[in-house]
């Protein structure tokens, strides 16, 4: 997937009027995509989709993680991290087990090969993350960061008064 980059009509930029492709959100979510899209090739020859990948990130960051905080912590809805999940499962890359002390909750791990498969994706993105940051000379990525920084805890604070 590329950004696409559409051509507005000319007064379009005389005033400030409604221009897609100068959205910011849709930038980044475009970007987001186009950059999602060529690291799922990465990861393609394991056998795994974006949400399966998203999955075993998460999991892989704590011993045992609670099914509806994989939900959480991700940018994906209850269904796309329970089909990931019940795939991982089925692949045995990951385990579930239930609480013992409540029995609606269930927590996830890696197996030893979800463990294995988790640290040769994530060399590859780590790899990819590396490559994708050389367009930014080294003040240009801590700007990046920094305004990306920013931009989530906004995003997150206007999701908090809204209720979201």
């Amino acid at each position: 997937m590329s950004v696409v980059s559409l051509s507005p009509k000319p007064e379009a930029h005389t005033k400030r009027g409604f221009v897609l492709e100068d959205f910011a959100p849709y930038r980044i979510v475009a970007l987001g995509h186009a950059i999602s899209g060529r690291l799922a090739r990465a990861y393609a020859d394991e056998n795994l989709t974006i949400p399966e990948w998203r999955v075993l990130a998460v999991i892989s960051q704590a011993a045992a993680v609670a099914a509806r905080d994989v939900v959480r912590l991700t940018p994906m809805d209850k269904m796309t991290v329970s089909r990931a999940v019940a795939s991982l499962e089925q692949k045995g890359f990951v385990t579930r087990a239930v609480s013992k002390n409540d029995r609606r909750v269930s927590s996830l791990s890696l197996s030893k090969s979800g463990r294995a498969l988790f640290d040769r994706v994530a060399a590859l993105a780590l790899a990819f993350e590396k490559d994708l940051l050389l367009a930014l000379m080294p003040d240009e990525k801590a700007a990046f960061e920094a305004a990306l920084s920013k931009l989530e805890n906004r995003a997150n604070a206007v999701n908090d008064d809204e209720g979201g």
